[in-house]
């Protein structure tokens, strides 16, 4: 993975590359947090800790589904720095 570091990853933020048909997110996915504007903005694409490739369209509620290998990732990287 490109450039995830635990003094830089405080806490990930989510967002999303993936839809049902209903346009309803299937996943949101964990970012770095300072990706996050710049994608929305530029339509850059950012790379999320389970190393999927995407711009940001959205941005995750409460309560979300969140991806479970970005969120099997951060915990591991959380028990590292700890």
């Amino acid at each position: 993975m490109e450039g995830v570091s635990t003094d830089t990853l405080v806490r990930p933020e989510t967002t999303t590359d993936e839809t049902t048909s209903d346009d309803t997110p299937k996943f949101f996915h964990y970012v770095k947090k300072d990706r996050i504007a710049e994608s929305a903005v530029m339509g850059t694409m950012v790379v999320a800790l389970c190393g999927e490739v995407f711009p940001v369209t959205r941005s995750a509620k409460p309560g979300s589904p969140v991806c479970p290998d970005c969120k099997k990732v951060y915990e591991g990287l959380r028990k590292d720095g700890d």
